[in-house]
């Protein structure tokens, strides 16, 4: 096998898939990035700007060229619009989220939601609570109703305040308003981003920053929460289950369909419809055992946490996938889909489905999902994807056998309930030492970095001394993949957690879910803070997303830090191109808010910065 592949991932089914992809003459993401290099070194930097006609105007780093764009930006104004930018992308791509989910709920109160249901009454009714919708006597189809009608409040607010910004303990939420931090709306916040980021308005790289943080917190404690929150209500609040992953979950006997994306109302239908016995029978009618479901990126972790669904892979073995030749749909609705695979699936007999009237792709066939007809939408997708089976090329098959069982679905409630109803014994085992912290480690794929190395090997650091892994999105199913979401994986842990992991039988790695679920991470870190009378910024926590790619990824980034927890990049954002900016986002973060950035691509390098930093928190705290 070529080292180049092999220097690619550190999982053997991208190298079995990649050699299958040379064989055949195909282009993956590696291939392409590849024809990029040297990639701008001006965009790298965030030293380019394209935000009015009389550019696109770049500052020269080594003062050989223009210093100044030509309305007369620096470099510390370019690099703070275009980081600006970026957060309002993110912000608005999850809290879209939010705001779909808080639309199939209030389809779904009205008896117009095609087959969904409200499957968690008891978390509606503390949800009401929260926005004091009174439930007394009333049907669980009422309280919905004005629980969605409170949600979609939240994205068109002008004064505030977001309603689970409050689940924050109250001197963060003090330290918010003192800095004029405190989202006053959801939408309004990302508008203002695009406002001030508009030649001739805001120019001061500071005040730009500051917004970054008030739209992410609205992001991170408004629109992902909400997705969070009311996806459990309509789908139930995830418990812990068993599941697999890798691409070996894929069967050469049966029906394979893939969902991808991100939303979970449209794979909530497709779960169902491929349990339909009209259509298994079609299947079995057309040659097939059965029909096979697997996920992928953070669509996957919908399904995985609530149903079990095996996840075929994260971000970077989407196109691998498909040239298994054993694919009958990929099932897309929006956000981390390539493009490409609309002309990769026109080489194989897969059929490259598009759901969602924001994201049509080229080459897809586009089946629109509309949650008043949901199931019958679903069931016609399923079908779609029976009748491609018997086109499959059965000499094309080539199915990696690789995969390894897995657990899921910890949410806050779930983890709680393991406690026996109190997080006492998790603070009893922080106070003691057994653990000496938690880190979320989150985010995507990047083919910068070699595929699931930094995910992996920083995890397996953090273990072996002694710290608590939390995770969501991309990283879970690296994990998963690599046996550390098992108890048995306690054993690569320090005695203290191996010892606490074998008394609860759970692995040293939770997953929480997919990415809007690093809301349940900022939950359960309120919780923490509030029964020790501390606030966030003085636990013994970090974030770190080790191969990030999206804008989506800043925005987390954004409101973790503006949370008060010190977070590690994988992959410098493009801002190094302003000391300034630079020196904002890290030292001069945490005098501000407590938290900050730093930035290391050596996982081993980064697992010992976060183990300084906690270590550092116990002391501070006394423990």
């Amino acid at each position: 096998m070529k080292d180049e592949i092999l220097q690619k991932s550190i999982d053997p089914t991208v190298h079995d898939m990649l050699a299958v992809a040379e064989a055949a003459g195909l282009e993956t993401a590696w291939d392409r990035l590849a024809k990029q290099l040297p990639q701008c070194g001006f965009g790298e930097t965030g030293v380019c700007c394209r935000n009015c006609a009389m550019g696109p105007c770049r500052i020269d780093l080594f003062g050989e060229g223009p210093t100044k764009g030509v309305c007369g930006a620096t470099a510390d104004i370019i690099v703070a619009r275009n980081l600006l930018r970026m957060i309002a992308a993110g912000a608005a791509a999850h809290s879209d989220h939010g705001r779909d989910i808080a639309h199939t709920l209030l389809l779904t109160a009205e008896g117009k939601g095609g087959g969904y249901e409200i499957k968690d009454e008891a978390k509606l009714h503390r949800l009401a609570a929260e926005y004091g919708i009174p439930v007394e006597g009333r049907t669980k189809e009422e309280i919905a109703y004005d629980l969605a009608k409170a949600a979609y409040g939240e994205f068109g607010k002008q004064e505030g305040p977001i309603q689970f910004t409050r689940r924050a303990p109250a001197r963060r939420v003090e330290l918010w308003q003192k800095l004029n931090i405190d989202p006053r709306g959801i939408d309004r916040e990302i508008v203002e981003c695009m406002h001030r980021t508009h030649i001739g308005v805001d120019n001061d790289y500071v005040n730009l920053t500051l917004h970054g943080l008030r739209t992410a917190i609205g992001d991170g404690w408004g629109g992902s929460m909400i997705a969070t929150e009311l996806s459990d209500v309509l789908f139930g609040t995830p418990q812990p289950l068993w599941s697999e992953a890798n691409m070996g979950v894929l069967d050469e006997t049966k029906v394979n369909i893939i969902v991808h994306g991100h939303e979970p109302t449209l794979s909530e239908m497709i779960v169902a419809a491929a349990q339909d016995p009209e259509l298994v029978a079609l299947a079995k009618e057309k040659g097939a055992a059965g029909i096979n479901l697997a996920g992928i990126c953070c669509t996957g972790n919908e399904v995985l946490m609530r149903h079990g669904i095996p996840p075929v892979g994260n971000f970077l073995q989407q196109e691998l996938m498909v040239m298994t030749g054993a694919v009958e749909a990929v099932v897309v609705d929006v956000q981390c889909i390539f493009p490409a695979l609309g002309p990769l699936s026109a080489c194989y007999h897969t059929q490259f489905i598009s759901t969602s009237y924001k994201a049509k792709f080229p080459g897809a066939t586009h089946i629109e999902f509309h949650e008043e007809h949901a199931y019958d939408i679903a069931k016609e997708i399923v079908r779609t994807a029976i009748e491609a089976f018997p086109n499959r090329v059965p000499e094309r098959v080539h199915i990696p056998q690789e995969k390894m069982k897995m657990m899921a679905g910890f949410s806050v409630e779930a983890i709680v309930g393991a406690l026996g109803g109190t997080l006492d014994p998790l603070l009893g085992t922080i106070k003691s030492g057994a653990i000496k912290g938690i880190v979320a480690v989150v985010g995507c794929n990047n083919p910068k970095i070699q595929h699931d190395y930094g995910h992996v090997n920083l995890v397996k650091e953090l273990i072996k001394h002694d710290i608590l892994v939390v995770n969501t999105g991309c990283n879970s199913i690296a994990c998963g993949k690599a046996g550390l979401m098992v108890p048995e994986a306690a054993e690569m842990a320090s005695e203290g957690l191996k010892g606490v992991c074998q008394a609860l039988g759970i692995p040293p790695v939770l997953h929480m879910g997919s990415c809007v679920d690093i809301s349940r991470i900022l939950v359960a870190c309120a919780a923490i803070a509030n029964a020790l009378g501390v606030d966030i910024s003085d636990l013994p926590v970090a974030g770190a997303a080790p191969e990030w790619m999206s804008e989506k990824a800043v925005s987390i980034g954004t409101y973790v830090v503006a949370s008060g927890i010190y977070t590690v990049l994988g992959v410098a954002p493009p801002v190094l191109g302003s000391p300034e900016v630079v020196a904002l986002l890290t030292a001069g973060a945490e005098g501000v808010v407590g938290g900050k950035f730093a930035v290391e691509p050596d996982p081993f390098k980064a697992a010992q910065l976060i183990v300084d930093h906690v270590n550092a928190k116990r002391r501070a705290l006394g423990i």
